[in-house]
């Protein structure tokens, strides 16, 4: 029996993990923990993955579509000023790209109603080097704004809304009021529905459009030639640093604003409710870990003759101590096995089981109007799988030393004689 404890132990720890006709209580408190460690461990994976997916869909959707930086000037500044202070963004080395832009509100109006709405005036050639809302285009391409001068584009929400579909006219008005002798008149322009994108926020969907540049500057009497400039950086969350550094180079008059001033508050609730949520769900597999101490105690309890007659046998209290060890070890990697495959399954498929509840149920699990997509994202990360598996393995290697060296102290003369 000494001449390898070690295998000894482990053949003893299997066979009280295994299902067996005489170990009915011991085969049932195994599979109690196996359960409890698979659960918090599929848990923990699912939810992780789609705190990842909210984090990816605010760096690459939102953030990739919403400009990283804006730079806009109380002053009526000619192109050579505008160059100038492009001149002074490029010399910055955390900026990717610039791109111009005329900023502005207006009101949309169509036979089904209106709405005052954020006007984006842009150039299309340049506009993919600072923006990525090309790929969420539902209908037509953000392309055709080049050839067709009074051509708009505006998100799902808006034509929804507004009863629009790719190819009908819109009227689109400015703030700018026409002064005449009888009476004021508003400045509108008809334009032509030339491309929708759908994102899957509230903010852009339903409050943006997006027109040529050059028919932004007729429509809303611009002396300059743009009014902002939309830039992007290296890194996005980098760009308040970025901001802080133009704003000691840019000349006074210059207004710089951060995506953080529009997105930042629910970028942060996203980080806020990932931690929270991570440490109540690790308190979770704690708990599992606890049912583990107390599962292996009753296994002990119930294992006690046969500790006794082992000891008598020659069994030293260490080997003793190593099935105990050995067999909560059996069970934490059974359960996380199990727990990580079903970790893994419900993070590649929690997508489409929110949007077949929301099919089968006609319920919307989240609102584009709270939440900042209405869809919910995952995104499996191999990182938080490792660092599940390593912290649970711990705890469970920590939760076996009490119950391993209670079960080491039995003394078998005092134990058969209360059998």
């Amino acid at each position: 029996m000494n001449s390898n404890p070690s295998s000894f132990a482990r053949y003893i720890a299997l066979r009280y993990v295994s299902v067996g006709k005489r170990s009915q209580l011991v085969s049932f408190m195994s599979a109690i923990s196996i359960f409890g460690l698979a659960l918090g461990i599929a848990i923990l994976i699912t939810v992780l993955s789609v705190m990842n997916g909210f984090d990816r869909e605010m760096r690459e959707n939102i953030l990739g579509i919403v400009p990283h930086i804006t730079i806009n000037s109380d002053e009526n500044l000619s192109i050579d000023g505008w160059l100038e202070i492009q001149n002074l963004v490029n010399d910055n080395p955390q900026i990717v790209s610039a791109a111009p832009v005329i900023n502005t509100l207006g009101v949309v109006v169509s036979d089904a109603g209106n709405k005052g709405v954020l006007v984006n005036g842009i150039d299309a050639g340049s506009e993919t080097s600072v923006s990525a809302i090309d790929r969420f285009m539902q209908a037509g391409s953000l392309e055709t704004l080049q050839n067709k001068k009074w051509g708009l584009v505006l998100g799902q929400g808006l034509a929804n809304r507004l009863g629009l579909a790719l190819g009908d006219q819109i009227d689109l008005f400015s703030p700018v009021i026409n002064l005449n002798p009888i009476t004021p008149l508003a400045t509108f322009r008809s334009f032509e529905v030339v491309g929708i994108f759908r994102v899957g926020t509230q903010e852009l969907d339903s409050e943006l459009v997006i027109i040529n540049i050059d028919a932004a500057r007729v429509l809303f009497r611009l002396r300059t030639p743009f009014n902002g400039l939309r830039l992007r950086t290296v890194d996005v969350l980098e760009a308040d640093a970025v901001r802080a550094s133009l704003l000691n180079v840019l000349p006074a008059g210059s207004e710089v604003r951060s995506w953080t001033s529009q997105y930042g508050s629910i970028y942060e609730n996203i980080k806020f409710s990932r931690n929270i949520i991570s440490f109540m769900l690790w308190l979770l597999v704690g708990v599992a870990a606890f049912n583990l101490v107390v599962s292996l105690i009753m296994i002990v309890r119930d294992k006690t003759a046969d500790i006794a007659i082992l000891r008598t046998l020659g069994a030293s209290p260490r080997i003793i101590n190593r099935v105990f060890m050995w067999q909560g070890s059996f069970i934490a990697l059974l359960g996380i096995v199990i727990g990580v495959a079903f970790g893994i399954f419900g993070s590649l498929q929690i997508t489409a089981f929110a949007a077949f509840i929301e099919r089968q149920f006609s319920v919307q699990l989240l609102s584009a109007e709270v939440y900042p997509i209405d869809f919910l994202p995952s995104q499996l990360s191999y990182v938080d799988i490792i660092i599940v598996i390593f912290g649970v393995m711990v705890l469970s290697l920590l939760a076996t030393i009490y119950p391993a060296r209670r079960a080491a102290a039995i003394q078998p003369a005092a134990a058969l004689r209360t059998e």
